[in-house]
């Protein structure tokens, strides 16, 4: 069946809501175009179910799916970053990833030769998983195309472990593989919202000798959201930009449908705008991961995953060198909804 679409400087984007209601339709992100129904897509928002490396809670291998359903009540403009983002860039949904739930080795290669064929059609990546394993083969990917990056990392964990059990490829382990691999600028690495107790000091150590700093969900909370914003801005400069967030970087308050959750975390509100406050660096590539449907309840995880996808793919259509700020950032301008 035929669902009238919304068109602007000639891009197709999502099913026109006041045509077709919300809960109808195929179920893509934000009910948009999928990638085989567009010439090229700027930006793809692709799936990659896989919990494989999960230790703790499983079920995010049913993450992205979970997701794309959170995502119908998305419109085609964002006001706090005053931008139509499928306006200014063809987005698509790509569909899914066909991962080995058996081999994590084999899922890894599989996932960093998808995502590199996407890259090589000059395709924008947000990624929708999925456990953190996942950063891995993605930042394999991006820095094939763009030399080593910066890494903003927002979790409530460090996942720069050594092995659990001996195995080295887990949700816990990407970015020290991403370090040993030469795949970061280690000049420009950063994780935010960390929390909750580690294994021991070594932990700490480790993590700053690859070169990490550290702004904890307390930081976010003493400092405030500006002042956090200009300290990560300052680290990663010009650089190509990453950014991974696992969803458990929120309080299990907004986000309880996911792996390892830990008390203490960021508001959604709060993340929201430390991503806005990211405009106008050049990012190059993002993930969504540790969803966990299984584990949620009244779609709060989903709708949470669901507006930081849509922000990654905001910041992606502007570009970089948008000015930075934005109306969300002390702009004069009337009171949303007066």
């Amino acid at each position: 069946m035929d669902h009238p679409r919304i068109e602007q400087n000639g891009r197709l984007g999502p099913v026109n809501a006041a045509l077709t209601p919300r809960y109808a339709g195929f179920g893509t992100f934000a009910r948009l175009p999928r990638i085989e129904d567009v010439a090229r897509a700027d930006v793809a928002v692709v799936g990659m179910p896989f919990d494989s490396g999960v230790s703790y809670r499983p079920g995010a291998r049913f993450g992205a799916t979970h997701v794309r359903e959170s995502s119908r009540l998305l419109r085609p403009f964002n006001p706090a970053q005053s931008v139509s983002p499928f306006a200014e860039a063809q987005v698509a949904d790509a569909g899914d990833v066909a991962l080995n739930a058996f081999d994590i080795q084999d899922a890894i290669t599989t996932a960093a030769d998808a995502a590199g064929e996407l890259l090589a059609q000059d395709t924008a990546l947000v990624t929708i998983g999925g456990d953190h394993t996942l950063a891995l083969p993605l930042l394999r990917a991006h820095a094939k195309k763009h030399g080593p990056v910066a890494l903003l990392h927002f979790d409530a964990h460090l996942d720069t472990w050594d092995t659990y059990f001996g195995a080295e490829y887990t949700h816990g382990t990407p970015f020290r593989r991403a370090f040993e691999e030469g795949l970061v600028d280690t000049d420009a690495l950063c994780h935010v919202g960390t929390r909750g107790p580690l294994y021991g000091t070594e932990d700490l150590e480790d993590d700053a000798r690859f070169g990490f700093g550290i702004v904890t969900s307390n930081d976010v909370l003493r400092l405030g959201v500006d002042e956090v914003v200009g300290l990560l801005r300052e680290r990663v400069g010009e650089r190509p930009l990453y950014v991974s967030l696992d969803i458990d970087v929120l309080d299990p308050a907004h986000a309880p449908g996911t792996g390892t959750p830990e008390p203490g975390g960021l508001t959604s509100r709060e993340l929201l705008e430390l991503l806005r406050g990211l405009r106008g660096l050049d990012l190059v590539g993002a993930d969504v991961v540790e969803v966990s449907p299984p584990y949620d309840h009244a779609e709060l995880t989903g709708l949470a995953a669901a507006n930081v996808v849509y922000e990654f793919v905001s910041l992606l259509a502007l570009g970089s060198g948008a000015a930075p700020g934005g109306p969300a950032y002390g702009a004069s301008r009337p009171v949303y909804g007066a």
